[in-house]
């Protein structure tokens, strides 16, 4: 059975200040020409259909033909929701739809009922986890941490045990969006930290066939059988040196697999610059950036008049203008996206205090902090889902 894997659109997300929604669309168009050309079995979305809860109409119609495109092929689609969707409006209408081939797989209480997909050589059994906000699932799987490594494994405790009833030699692939051990971040990603901890063992997984994640935007493999696709398009500049695509999975008798990539269409290449205004103005060796965008970090001792406009005049597609003057204390001077890059919320709340009072949060306040933070993060995700 060919399978293929996506995650991560986020429709209705811009990029910076562009509108993304025309090249959300030429994906959705490259994702069915991939679909019709490789003879593709079924399409696997691992999570962040959308980039909001509410999403903005327009994308909501690009999901809608996009879906409807699949369905008149004939090949059906198992689809998650992620950190970023709202789970029960994802999921409305999903009984209706999957006459259609369409299975949305919102609900965390359903992750041990499969989708099967009947093959020449039996069945694959395809389970979806949709994201599990631990503090909102703790109790749905009876686990005493809410956290991700916690609810995720009792998530598969209980695939494997519907694995087990299973005729011999079922194949199984599982669908889930969190962050595994191993991976590596952009700055784009939502943080999803738990407890203070937001990342499973890879393991977690074992006993299935293939587990197909989203939440990363980068493609990568974590094992053999443990992959993401990544976003199909770059949602920051971090994501410069992506090579944005899907996983092609040729899933055979036994369980023996075989994957490879296939790549996703780019809208305007991705370019971050550094130097002194004069040199990015004047820099021959540049001249290939002048139609992507841009994000330049000015070194100038000091600010040049107008960087803005004069740099725009050679690179029309400029987004993003940081200063970080050469030989200057890092700390007081850098950019503040940069001071924050690869800190969780929590860290940065943390330095915050450090800086205000001059001393750090002690173990007592971290855990205030957390508590705080994961406060927030479940009534907003409880207040989506209503």
């Amino acid at each position: 059975m060919r399978l293929l894997h996506t995650s991560d659109w986020h429709l209705g997300r811009s990029f910076h200040r562009v509108n993304m929604l025309s090249a959300q669309a030429g994906f959705l168009d490259h994702l069915v020409e991939v679909v019709r050309a490789e003879r593709v079995d079924a399409v696997l979305v691992a999570g962040d259909v959308y980039d909001r809860a509410v999403p903005p109409l327009a994308a909501v119609e690009l999901f809608d033909d996009a879906l409807h495109r699949l369905a008149d092929l004939g090949v059906p689609t198992v689809m998650i929701s992620g950190n970023h969707d709202s789970a029960r409006r994802l999921g409305v209408g999903s009984g209706l739809m999957s006459g259609a081939g369409v299975h949305l797989r919102t609900a965390p209480a359903a992750c041990a009922d499969p989708v099967a997909l009947p093959d020449a050589d039996g069945e694959v059994l395809v389970y979806g986890l949709p994201y599990l906000e631990p503090a909102l699932v703790r109790e749905e799987f009876g686990v005493e941490r809410a956290d991700h490594a916690a609810v995720l494994g009792a998530a598969m405790d209980r695939v494997r045990a519907d694995l087990a009833r299973r005729p011999a030699g079922s194949r199984s692939v599982v669908l889930a969006h969190a962050f595994v051990t191993g991976g590596a971040p952009s700055d784009s990603e939502r943080d999803i930290t738990a407890g203070g901890v937001q990342d499973v063992p890879a393991a977690v997984f074992d006993g299935v066939d293939y587990a197909a994640l989203g939440h990363l935007h980068g493609c990568q493999t974590i094992g053999e059988r443990v992959r993401y696709s990544g976003s199909p398009l770059a949602y920051s500049f971090s994501e410069a040196a992506h090579r944005k695509s899907m996983w092609l999975v040729d899933l055979g008798p036994g369980g023996s697999l075989t994957a490879e990539r296939t790549d996703c269409p780019v809208p305007r290449r991705l370019a971050r610059l550094r130097g002194t205004l004069e040199e990015l103005l004047a820099d021959p060796a540049l001249a290939a950036s002048e139609d992507a965008w841009v994000e330049a970090t000015l070194t100038d001792p000091f600010r040049p008049e107008e960087p803005m406009a004069r740099l725009s005049k050679r690179f029309p597609h400029l987004l993003v203008l940081a200063f970080e003057p050469a030989g200057a204390d890092a700390e007081p001077d850098a950019g503040y996206a940069r001071r924050l890059r690869d800190r969780t919320d929590q860290q940065i709340a943390e330095d915050f205090v450090a800086h205000v009072r001059g001393s750090a949060a002690d173990p007592a306040e971290q855990a205030i902090l957390r508590d705080a933070f994961t406060a927030v993060r479940v009534t907003a995700a409880a207040g989506e889902d209503r």
